[in-house]
This record gives C-alpha cells, sequence and structure tokens, in this order.
C-alpha cells in the first residue's frame, strides 16, 4: 500500500487524547502532514499541535503518533513531529463528530 496523506490522516485517528478520548484528528490537533518518497521508503512529517501549552498529556500523545505511523509498514521512513502552539488551538478545529461527542453546540 502506497504511504499518502490520506492513509496518514486515516491511521492517525487511532491515536486518543488521554484526556478528552476523543482521536487527534477529529479534534483538529493535526495541523500538518507530508509525505515524501524517499528511495524505497517514504518519510512522513507531522505538524500538531495540543489543546493547551501546559498539556501533561503532549510527550505521550507525540509518542502515540510516531508509534502509530511507524506501523504503517516497512515503506515507512524517518517520522518526525514537530509540536507547535501557533496558531493556538481552538474548539473551532474540531470536527462535528468531536463536538457532538462533547456536547459543544
Amino acid at each position: 500500500m502506497a504511504i499518502c496523506e490520506q492513509t496518514v490522516f486515516e491511521a492517525l485517528k487511532q491515536v486518543t487524547d488521554p484526556e478528552l478520548f476523543l482521536n487527534v484528528v477529529d479534534l483538529g490537533l493535526i495541523y500538518e502532514v507530508r509525505v515524501t518518497p524517499r528511495e524505497d521508503k517514504t518519510d512522513i512529517y507531522v505538524k500538531m499541535t495540543m489543546t493547551s501549552p501546559a498539556c501533561p498529556s503532549g510527550p505521550q500523545m507525540v509518542r502515540d503518533v510516531k508509534d502509530v505511523l511507524r506501523e504503517l509498514g516497512e515503506e515507512v521512513g524517518e517520522v518526525s513531529v514537530e509540536v507547535v502552539l501557533s496558531p493556538p488551538w481552538t474548539p473551532d478545529r474540531m470536527s462535528d463528530d468531536a463536538r457532538d461527542a462533547l456536547g459543544i453546540y
């Protein structure tokens, strides 16, 4: 299976915020995904944020993102995750499903 941005986004839906129990994609924590073919591997870059600058679960979520992406297969090369705080996350970035789950209308 070729690794493309859509494949990465689908895999990232397996990573949940341990405090909100929703996946990082629906929460709107993923700001950018890039896949770069290199020889027989594909490098993956993810730019993400946290719901707050002092999120205690940040290191765990970054680790989970890397682990899930490495599980995509032998064709995965380097996986890098950049955590940014600008622009700051707001609930406006959440999917409708995530808003419904948290009762935000």
